[in-house]
């Protein structure tokens, strides 16, 4: 009995036993569950309950120029995160901040007016107090990518952004502001900290999640040569002009440069909206005016092609042309006399060109000005691209022929579209689609997708192209632009311009000249348009010399460069 009695004891302790490795074996695998399988999904459910996600702006794609250089996102900068339903909560901690910015109440009602649940502000160029910021619970201080650097250069083909709500307002900025620069909402949100009350706990950094857009094709390339950019808004800066700039590449079509004057600076935009000057216009392309003399090439062309004339013909000046009761006058006051057609180009002669638009009609020379491109938008990537003008109805009849032939009157363009016409000619007659995006590319830099373009096509007889290119080569050898150097360039061809036009209520006179080098197979285009420049000759001639020359010792460079 007591043998039997000790076995039952030693079986219940067995059995006990095997219980007990039962239960924390069971324990364990649970654990094991709970902390390796689905360890993640608890920690992240914890989390969750811990913390916040707050919206702020998001990162926007990075443009490239041709060269692979950023135009944008270059530089970081101090930023400010405002946690703005906290701190509204916290009388204390906006005195704070009132005063560690140094605002009025009125500035910091203005700064706290956003839908954002978190507000930005750029401590850049901003003296505060930042051991003042430091004691304020609801605000962070972070290292953030700029949007621009303070290089402030292509600042009207970039554009700007407006910062509460992230949207492209101008240039690139806004022509592609859709796609691709904007990227998912997912990117950019910020996990903070908060407590049972969900407010955020001092002294606990913010963390952004979901930053890396490394791959994401949601950039671009334009065909913006950085170096040739740079030489030319320099130039520009040092002659102190306001105008416009375009330089094409004649092969591709490519826009390798444009510069608008004023200049903004992106960097405190709202300065800048105080201004009431035409800076915010990018006046290579949302500006037209007048093209005085440069449109004497349309006249030319229409009256080759429909054989009324040729470059021989001559033609009397007598100082002034009569139509009707109007009477305008010739740059040369007492006239040029016995003259070709050709040296009336050369010589930029108002009388030979009237008397040629008389011959040829106002509705054939605006024909003309059409088919090449004058009163409609060359399109290169740009929004908010002026179409420009040209006279219809009553505007083609009686004495308007004067204005006609002049390229004055109802007449108006964008350097733009006499870059396009320009490069064309270079292109012995052949049109090309001038662009100034070339590709879709990801946040690196690498192509996803080259912009589509539209084939080349001849809209000017080669024949006739040929000759006006000879009358375009001939105003620098024995015309109105002989300013240029030559023999550096090996010859360019171009036309000068000076148009008048009323500004700001003022009667002016703008300058042009637009042209190409070298003479033989050219490779560039360029169109400078000086605001109250009086002359062609004395202030567009010298600014296209300079840039040309320029252009000429990048390349130079870089074939040294690249046979080392």
């Amino acid at each position: 009995m007591e043998k039997h009695g000790m076995n039952d004891v030693i079986r219940r302790s067995i059995l006990f036993k095997k219980v007990i490795i039962v239960f924390f074996g069971l324990l364990i695998i649970r654990l094991f569950w709970i902390q390796i399988i689905n360890g993640e999904d608890y920690k992240n459910l914890a989390i969750k309950q811990q913390t916040k996600d707050l919206k702020v702006s998001l990162p926007r794609g990075i443009i490239y120029d041709k060269n692979g250089i950023k135009l944008t996102n270059t530089e970081k900068e101090k930023t400010l995160f405002i946690f703005k339903r906290d701190i509204l909560d916290n009388k204390e901690s906006l005195e704070k901040l009132k005063k560690a910015l140094g605002y009025s109440d009125r500035e910091l009602k203005k700064l706290l007016d956003s839908n954002n649940s978190v507000i930005e502000l750029s401590l850049k160029n901003k003296k505060i107090d930042l051991k003042e910021i430091s004691s304020i619970k609801e605000v962070r201080v972070e290292e953030k990518v700029s949007r621009n650097n303070n290089e402030n250069l292509l600042t009207h083909v970039v554009g700007y952004v407006n910062k509460k709500d992230n949207k492209g307002i101008s240039g690139i900025e806004k022509s592609f502001d859709d796609e691709p620069l904007k990227v998912d909402p997912g990117f950019g949100k910020r996990s903070v900290f908060v407590d049972a009350r969900q407010k955020i706990i001092p002294g606990v950094d913010a963390e952004q999640v979901r930053t890396s857009m490394q791959g994401l094709p949601n950039s671009l390339k334009l065909t913006i040569d950085y170096y040739i950019q740079k030489k030319v808004e320099d130039i520009l800066d040092d002659q102190k002009k306001n105008g416009a700039v375009v330089v094409s590449e004649v092969e591709t079509g490519d826009i390798v440069a444009m510069a608008s004057r004023p200049n903004i600076n992106l960097n405190n935009i709202e300065k800048e909206l105080s201004t009431k000057d035409q800076r915010f216009y990018n006046k290579a392309l949302e500006l037209s005016y007048p093209p005085g003399s440069i449109f004497k090439i349309v006249v030319l062309i229409a009256g080759l092609e429909e054989g009324i004339i040729s470059l021989d013909d001559e033609i009397i000046c007598k100082g002034y042309e009569k139509i009707d009761n109007v009477v305008i006058k010739c740059n040369k006051p007492d006239g040029h006399g016995k003259i070709s057609v050709l040296q009336g180009f050369y010589k930029s002669c108002n009388s030979t060109f009237i008397q040629i638009g008389k011959k040829i009609g106002a509705k054939k020379i605006i024909d003309t000005a059409k088919r090449i491109g004058f009163g409609s938008k060359v399109e290169i990537g740009l929004d908010d691209e002026n179409k420009g003008a040209l006279p219809k109805g009553k505007d083609l009849l009686g004495p308007s022929i004067g204005n006609i032939s002049l390229g004055q009157g109802k007449i108006e363009a964008t350097p733009l579209q006499v870059t396009n016409m320009m490069v064309t000619l270079a292109n012995n007659g052949i049109k090309k689609d001038l662009s100034i995006v070339d590709s879709y590319v990801t946040q690196e830099g690498y192509n996803v997708k080259k912009i589509k373009r539209d084939p080349d096509e001849r809209i000017i007889s080669e024949k006739v192209a040929l000759q006006i290119r000879k009358a375009l080569e001939g105003v620098v050898k024995n015309g109105t632009a002989q300013g240029i150097d030559q023999r550096y360039l090996d010859g360019a061809g171009g036309k000068t311009g000076s148009a008048q036009a009323t500004l700001d209520g003022e009667k002016v006179v703008h300058a042009w000249f637009a042209g190409y080098f070298p003479e033989n197979n050219p490779k560039y285009v360029i169109t400078v348009f000086i605001e109250k420049g009086d002359s062609g000759s004395s202030n567009a001639v010298p600014i296209f010399n300079k840039i040309a020359k320029e252009i000429k010792k990048i390349n130079i460079k870089t074939i040294k460069e690249n046979k080392n």
